[in-house]
């Protein structure tokens, strides 16, 4: 990709001017049909637990819980609240007619699949919601957001249009650039296999972009057991569309193995925060290549090294990464980039071996990490997604936040209203048959009507 004199002379000098900016964490909040419907291939603990009672009230409560938490800390905290459900519009496209309720019991007798599809509350884990590129990344100077069309399972690429108008209203401006989803043959799940490294959220980035096959070229290996989700095709569209510099871009395969594992995004291998990557010995068709390209890359935009863990199957197998969701953990930095954080899910403490691991990683001063949180989000996990599945980061300069719609961002105020929200119009407990009522749908229609009224 040539860049001409005058397109980098632009960047650098934003850059320049550019002297501070934050990474938002756009938190992700289930709706209250929040099931266990077992509907992601691929994803062991979706599909194990596929069917049982879920907890849509824990759910939430528990995702408020961290959020606030993050705040607490520092950290700059925005809420995506949780689209409408159950999607009739899905039903209505694929021939089914009648009212509402007439429509889901005529989908219920012929596929309970159907419903598990337009009740699915999988929207709460943002991290697949889009693929971010800073200002600071750009030959235009301007933050690229393209939304994720996640056309790998049906309950998920139902999200795409309410993601795309909700970042439109709420994020859009002459630096903001949201762009619908890529068509669907180019299958993209978001950040969950994208990872952006810099010295400090200000600085221009290294962006890592993931992906599991390609659709043009048969050579490239698959997994055998699981589909792959991300495309190359993809990923250089997005690249191009958010005008990145290939010096600054490295494309890396998932290794059909861990795919294979269970591991169906590169959010539940590897992670990193700045100038710090911890990943598994499998993560990758050809891990060394990855992470030389990544510390020579880096090392050319900074003139100093990477840091890097490299987790050895001899110390955590992939079974124990895959099940206690160690690499989907977020890693955060609020205050001081040399002293990180890492927010952890229960079962990493539960799981002996991968306890010991992390203190073992807080114990080794070469790397940043320096403190653990465990957090109780056992309604996400038991669905399949940690921390890190629950958040999409975006890095924003302080002019680009003051341009966001202001009442999308955590506050002790907005999170007494949510709370209200959940408590007020969230069962207890539930299971599909639940659902399938006038009061349900009565009852749901209030509750995003509610959300509605938030932003």
């Amino acid at each position: 990709m040539l860049v001409n004199d005058d397109a980098k002379n632009k960047r650098n000098a934003v850059n320049e001017v550019t002297s501070t900016a934050w990474e938002v964490n756009f938190e992700g909040v289930p709706g209250p049909s929040h099931l266990f419907s077992g509907l992601s291939k691929g994803n062991i603990a979706s599909t194990s637990h596929g069917g049982e009672v879920s907890h849509p009230r824990a759910a939430a409560l528990q995702c408020l819980e961290k959020i606030k938490f993050l705040s607490s800390l520092g950290s700059k905290e925005a809420i995506i609240v949780p689209q409408p459900r159950p999607d009739i519009s899905y039903l209505r496209e694929i021939g089914f007619e009648g009212s509402d309720l007439e429509i889901l019991n005529k989908a219920y007798k012929k596929d309970p699949s159907l419903l598990k599809i337009v009740f699915s509350s999988a929207f709460m884990w943002t991290a697949n919601a889009a693929m971010i590129s800073p200002s600071s990344d750009s030959r235009d100077a301007k933050c690229h957001i393209t939304v994720a069309n996640l056309t790998a399972n049906k309950h998920r690429a139902i999200e795409a249009k309410f993601t795309y108008r909700y970042f439109s209203k709420n994020l859009a401006s002459e630096n903001i650039i949201v762009n619908p989803a890529l068509e669907s043959r180019l299958m993209d799940e978001g950040a969950a296999n994208h990872t952006r490294f810099s010295k400090d959220y200000a600085s221009p980035g290294l962006e890592l972009f993931v992906y599991g096959y390609s659709s043009d070229n048969e050579a490239i290996s698959k997994p055998n057991k699981f589909p792959a989700r991300q495309s190359l095709e993809s990923c250089e569209n997005i690249i191009e569309k958010h005008q990145l510099d290939m010096d600054r871009v490295v494309l890396a395969q998932q290794n059909p193995k861990v795919i294979d594992a269970g591991v169906f995004h590169n959010d539940v291998i590897s992670t990193g925060n700045l100038n710090y990557f911890i990943y598994h010995e499998d993560s990758f068709l050809d891990s060394d290549r990855v992470i030389t390209e990544l510390n020579t890359k880096f090392t050319s935009l900074y003139s100093e090294n990477m840091i890097f863990t490299k987790v050895t199957n001899s110390e955590l197998s992939l079974e124990d990464a895959v099940s206690s969701y160690l690499f989907n953990s977020q890693i955060i930095s609020p205050t001081n980039p040399d002293e990180m954080i890492l927010i952890a899910p229960s079962e990493c403490q539960e799981n002996s071996r991968v306890k010991n691991y992390i203190e073992n990683l807080i114990k080794d001063t070469k790397n940043p990490v320096k403190e653990v949180k465990f957090f109780n989000l056992k309604e996400s996990m038991k669905n399949g997604g940690g921390p890190a599945c629950l958040r999409l980061r975006v890095v924003l300069t302080g002019e680009e936040i003051q341009t966001i719609n202001p009442k999308i961002f955590y506050s002790e105020e907005l999170h007494s209203k949510l709370e209200n929200i959940i408590n007020r119009y969230y069962p207890e407990k539930l299971m599909m048959q639940d659902l399938l009522s006038q009061d349900s749908l009565d009852n749901l229609a209030k509750c995003y009507s509610a959300f509605e009224e938030l932003i």
